[in-house]
């Protein structure tokens, strides 16, 4: 191929690549502010492809009859140059919004929406507007009877770059250098492209001046104070902030805060103080229901090993298994969380459901406890009836399987949706309460409690750590509510987790705007 073929396709298939990247990144980067969620993907894709799509407008009328070969070079500089400046305004811009989006009375789906155009409606509107040119060129210098070879070969590219972007975004980008860092990479990736361009269409100075810009420029640009990293920690799976909770306990201690939401605080001193109401009504349960001298549990889902790490002290020969999916959040427990390594304590890099289908089944655990979370929601995998079949097949006689459900305190649709999948595979289902006066808002906690065998009191008051009661829901009461409200069976081939919660998910009240 002649050079110019050779940079129409260089320019095709990068352009695609840093498209889907930046796409990709989007979703991490509003995370910390609305979570990550289906809806909050469905905004950024639906953004990301309304900017493509007015791009690949406005580029068709850029590429009429007058757009010859100089003057296709020249916009192709222009608007991959202008492709590198709002790749790199896109984090300053989600920071500057931050004050009105992420703010009281803001809907979360506006808010959701409105990060999204804030910072990548820009880039990818003039990234969509190269293909265009592009093709336009290519198309006008192939040989006779190539059109079609030319077109075939250019659309080839343009996917094969959309699926190297998205798959360096998800698999190497992220987890190596952030989400920031990623910008900024596709920042310089773009100038460099706009340099070729512009060397192409003025002659090599101009072109190596813009290289040397684009490479320099990005560097700069990650020193200012609105690149400062919001996150301590940051996986392919979440933003990690690690929170100083000294005031809240009046002892040193530290809250983990994934995305936007708090996931576990830990007390340095004292492992078995659970502040969290929900962690506490757990070890408190447990521990009323007979936990033997050597108890063995399951964890679906590691948080701040708040848990784990107290269990683990109080009961130095029992067998403790923490499955969480992602590495980072278990080395942070041990860098800023005090969780220290013991021979009860056993931690997996695997996702829950996939850790503990792994294991024979038999009489196994006397807990299993679930508490993994999609922002407000739980994964849908972990909900199903075949999930809890796998766990009943391996809890032990008399064992409880335990669920952490944030849900709505009037309409808990979901809440009733599990307790009646539940019902399909154990003979108990309990709903607990903190009998305390809620904190305002409609979203609170509940702790779902799974067995063959019913908890014999309805009633429970905390033996250690803070004053604290709780209480079940009546039987009946939760019966009733279920069948009023025609709740689904939740299986793997139909959990609609997010429909069932969108009256949460989408409150300003519950989600704390």
């Amino acid at each position: 191929m002649r050079l110019r073929a050779w940079l129409d396709a260089a320019t095709m298939g990068l352009a695609s690549a840093l498209g889907l990247l930046v796409e990709i990144v989007a979703g991490r980067l509003i995370a910390p502010y609305v979570g990550m969620s289906v809806h909050s993907w469905t905004a950024v894709i639906a953004v990301v492809l309304g900017g493509f799509s007015l791009g690949h407008w406005w580029g068709g009328r850029l590429a009429g009859p007058e757009c010859d070969r100089a003057r296709g070079h020249a916009r192709l500089a222009w608007l991959l140059a202008g492709c590198a400046v709002t790749t790199l305004a896109a984090v300053p811009a989600l920071r500057l919004a931050a004050p009105f989006l992420d703010a009281p009375g803001v809907h979360p789906l506006m808010a959701m929406l409105g990060f999204a155009l804030a910072g990548f409606l820009a880039p990818s509107l003039l990234v969509g507007a190269v293909s265009p040119i592009v093709t336009k060129l290519a198309v006008e210098e192939a040989p006779p009877g190539g059109v079609g070879r030319v077109l075939g070969r250019l659309f080839a590219l343009s996917a094969l770059g959309a699926i190297a972007g998205t798959l360096a975004a998800g698999f190497l980008l992220l987890a190596w250098i952030g989400s920031s860092g990623a910008m900024l990479a596709a920042a310089a990736l773009y100038g460099l492209l706009a340099a070729a361009h512009a060397g192409a269409a003025r002659g090599a100075r101009p072109g190596v001046a813009l290289a040397a810009l684009a490479l320099l420029l990005p560097g700069g640009a990650g020193l200012l104070p609105a690149y400062a990293r919001a996150c301590d920690a940051e996986s392919a799976y979440a933003c990690l902030r690690v929170v100083d909770a000294t005031p809240l306990v009046g002892e040193p201690a530290r809250l983990l805060v994934l995305d936007h939401l708090a996931h576990g605080v830990n007390v340095e001193r004292d492992p078995g103080l659970l502040v969290q109401p929900y962690l506490h009504l757990a070890d408190e349960l447990a521990r009323a229901r007979g936990l033997p001298e050597r108890p063995s549990a399951f964890f679906a889902g590691g948080g701040a090993f708040t848990l784990p790490r107290a269990w683990a002290a109080a009961f130095p020969e029992g067998r403790f298994l923490v499955a969480e999916i992602d590495p980072a959040i278990a080395r942070l427990a041990r860098e800023a969380f005090w969780l220290q390594d013991s021979p009860a304590l056993e931690v997996v890099a695997r996702d829950a459901r996939a850790a503990l289908q792994s294991l024979p089944e038999g009489p196994r655990f006397d807990v299993i406890l679930a508490d993994a979370f999609q922002d407000l929601a739980m994964p849908v995998h972990l909900v199903t009836r075949e999930w809890h079949r796998a766990v009943r097949a391996r809890l032990a006689p008399g064992g409880a399987y335990l669920v952490n459900v944030m849900e709505d305190r009037r309409e808990p649709r979901f809440l009733l949706a599990l307790a009646r999948t539940l019902a399909e595979e154990f003979a108990h289902v309990e709903i607990w309460v903190e009998m305390a006066e809620q904190p305002p808002g409609r979203r609170i906690t509940y702790l779902v409690l799974a067995s063959d065998a019913p908890t014999p009191f309805g009633r429970i008051a905390a033996t250690r750590g803070p004053e604290r009661g709780w209480a079940r829901l009546p039987p009946e009461f939760v019966a009733a509510r279920a069948a009023r409200a025609r709740v689904p069976l939740l299986t793997d081939d139909f959990a609609p987790v997010e429909r069932l919660m969108s009256h949460l998910l989408l409150s300003p009240e519950a989600s704390g705007r």
